[in-house]
C-alpha cells in the first residue's frame, strides 16, 4: 500500500487499505496523548488532592477511560467506517447529522487551541531568540503546516509524519520537561503533604481524567478502520493512549507543585519562563 494513497471515504475500507498495525496505532494515540491541555488538567488535581492520591486518580481514571477509548478503535476497525457513520445504525442517516455537526465543532475547537498554543510558545521562542513576537506569522505558519498534514490522509499521517517526525520531537521535549521538572521537586515532601481539600474530590479527579480521554472516542474509528486486526486497534489505541497520558497528567501535577504556580493556567507562562530550550519543548510538545 502506498502512503502517497488518497483517503479512503465514508464506504467500509476495503482490505488492501487495511495496513495500519498494532507499532503505527500505538504511535499515532501515543502522539495525540501528548498535549499541553492535559498537562494543564493534571495540574487541576493539585493541591486539593494530595500527590499520591492525585496520581492515584491519574491511573484510575486512565486506565477506565482507555478502555472505552480501545472499545470504540475495536468497534472502528470491525465495522471499517468513519465513527459518525457508525452512528447511523442506531440513529439513522439524519439522526447523525447533529452529533457530526458537534464532532466537527469539537476539532475545530481542539485545533483552534493547540494551534494558539503552538502561535504562543513560537512567538516567546522568537522573541527570545530574534526580538520579535510576531504570533501572527506563527499562526499562519502552523495553520498552513496543519492543513497539509489533514491532506496527507489518516494513513500517510501515521506514516509519514508520526513515525518518521513527531514522535522524535515529543520523546524529546517530553524527556526534557520531565527533566526541568523533577529538577526542582522536592519529591519526598511533596508526597508526604496532605491535599487542601475542595476542587476536586478523589473521584471527581478520577472523572476529570476520564473525560479527557474519552473525547478522543468520536475519532476512534477514523484512524482503526485503518487497522490490520482487531487486536491492533484495540491494544494500539488504548495502551499506546494509556502509557502517555499517564505520563503527562502525573508531570502537570508535579510541574504545579515543583514550580509553586498559583493557577493552572499560568503553565504555559510558567514554562516559557524556563528559557528558550523550555520554549522549545513547548512547542515541540505541541506537533
Amino acid at each position: 500500500m502506498s502512503e502517497r494513497a488518497p483517503s479512503w471515504g465514508i464506504e467500509p475500507v476495503p482490505e488492501r487499505l487495511r495496513v495500519l498495525g498494532l507499532a503505527d496505532l500505538a504511535l499515532l494515540w501515543g502522539n495525540l496523548s501528548v498535549s499541553l491541555l492535559v498537562i494543564v488538567a493534571g495540574a487541576l488535581l493539585v493541591p486539593g488532592l494530595s500527590l499520591p492520591l492525585a496520581l492515584l486518580a491519574i491511573v484510575v481514571g486512565a486506565v477506565l477511560g482507555n478502555l472505552m477509548l480501545g472499545a470504540a478503535g475495536l468497534i472502528g476497525a470491525d465495522a471499517r467506517v468513519p465513527a459518525m457513520v457508525l452512528l447511523r445504525a442506531p440513529l439513522g442517516q439524519r439522526g447523525s447529522y447533529a452529533p457530526t455537526a458537534l464532532n466537527v465543532a469539537q476539532g475545530l475547537g481542539w485545533s483552534t487551541f493547540e494551534l494558539l498554543i503552538i502561535a504562543t510558545a513560537a512567538g516567546a521562542l522568537s522573541d527570545e531568540l530574534f526580538g520579535f513576537e510576531a504570533r501572527w506569522l506563527w499562526t499562519l505558519l502552523f495553520g498552513g503546516v496543519a492543513i497539509v498534514l489533514a491532506l496527507l490522509g489518516p494513513i500517510g499521517f501515521v506514516r509519514r509524519y508520526v513515525r518518521t517526525f513527531a514522535v522524535w520531537c515529543v520523546i524529546a521535549s517530553l524527556g526534557y520537561l520531565t527533566w526541568w521538572v523533577l529538577d526542582r521537586s522536592d519529591l519526598g515532601a511533596f508526597w508526604s503533604a496532605s491535599g487542601e481539600g475542595g476542587f476536586p474530590t478523589y473521584w471527581q479527579g478520577v472523572d476529570l481524567v476520564i473525560a479527557s480521554v474519552v473525547s478522543w472516542t468520536p475519532l476512534a474509528a477514523d484512524y482503526t478502520r485503518f487497522a490490520r486486526s482487531r487486536r491492533a486497534a484495540f491494544w494500539g489505541t488504548g495502551v499506546g493512549y494509556l502509557v502517555p497520558a499517564i505520563w503527562m497528567f502525573g508531570l502537570g501535577a508535579l510541574l504545579f507543585l515543583a514550580r509553586d504556580i498559583g493557577d493552572a493556567a499560568a503553565i504555559p507562562a510558567a514554562v516559557a519562563a524556563g528559557g528558550v530550550v523550555s520554549v522549545l519543548a513547548l512547542v515541540a510538545l505541541t506537533v
